[in-house]
């Protein structure tokens, strides 16, 4: 598939978009490109679009904090799920009717919307931990198969187990990339990560790279939670979109 100059327009700015909500909040540029391009383009050529801005973000996520090896240790089962379950379902992505792959994308961005803007928070027990991390991460995975986002149910999971700050930012960070590498596999053994997608994604890494610059800064003179506010409202509506669109 050849882009015209008004897609590569169009992924810049949303890849501009998805870098500032990530450098604001510490996640949503998956969330956003896919919701933005999948909606325009097939979701498989969304998603391969996506996976250099959202590696390398990752990247940068993970740096500083020294607490990858201490989380790897405890997430490691987790993250085997989500591999797993996301090289298993990427057929659903890379080779589905675009109606199933537009309403499924659609329905995840409506609950994870719906979820946050709840305020609802879960707490898991210590003893509960070991025997949820491998369902959630299978979960997880089939999702990101399915639609290229991932990040639920994996997000409340993290954010229920009582992490430092920092540890969570981290967390989400291992778990971001182990998504992204998979989905990046799982596209490629279906046949559908061409060429000129990757291209295309390699261009999208700088306005990701300068959105997530400008969102750190501007993280500290507006309030995140105002701003994630506004955001998943605007992610509502466009996951509604979608799915009314495709049925």
């Amino acid at each position: 598939m050849a882009f015209d100059f008004a897609t590569l327009l169009l992924a810049g700015v949303t890849f501009l978009l998805a870098g500032l909500v990530k450098g604001v909040t510490g996640m949503g540029l998956p969330t956003v490109a896919m919701g933005v391009l999948g909606s325009l383009l097939s979701p498989a050529i969304a998603a391969a679009m996506m996976l250099l801005p959202s590696f390398i973000t990752n990247i940068f996520q993970l740096s500083g904090g020294g607490h990858c090896g201490a989380l790897l240790r405890r997430l490691w089962p987790m993250q085997l799920a989500i591999v797993s379950a996301t090289l298993l379902s990427c057929g659903w992505l890379a080779n589905g009717h675009s109606a199933y792959t537009q309403l499924a994308l659609g329905a995840a961005l409506m609950v994870y919307a719906l979820w946050t803007l709840s305020g609802r928070s879960l707490v898991i027990a210590p003893r509960h931990e070991s025997v949820l991390s491998l369902p959630i991460g299978i979960l997880t995975g089939m999702l990101t198969g399915a639609t290229g986002v991932f990040v639920m149910p994996a997000v409340p999971w993290l954010q229920a187990l009582g992490l430092e700050k920092d540890q969570l930012v981290q967390a989400l960070g291992i778990s971001f990339t182990s998504s992204t590498l998979a989905l990046a596999v799982g596209l490629w053994w279906h046949g559908a990560l061409p060429s000129v997608s990757l291209g295309v994604s390699g261009l999208a890494v700088i306005p990701a790279l300068i959105g997530l610059f400008i969102g750190q800064r501007l993280r500290r003179v507006i309030s995140p939670p105002v701003f994630k506010r506004y955001f998943l409202i605007c992610l509502l509506a466009l996951g509604l979109e979608m799915v009314v669109r495709a049925i």
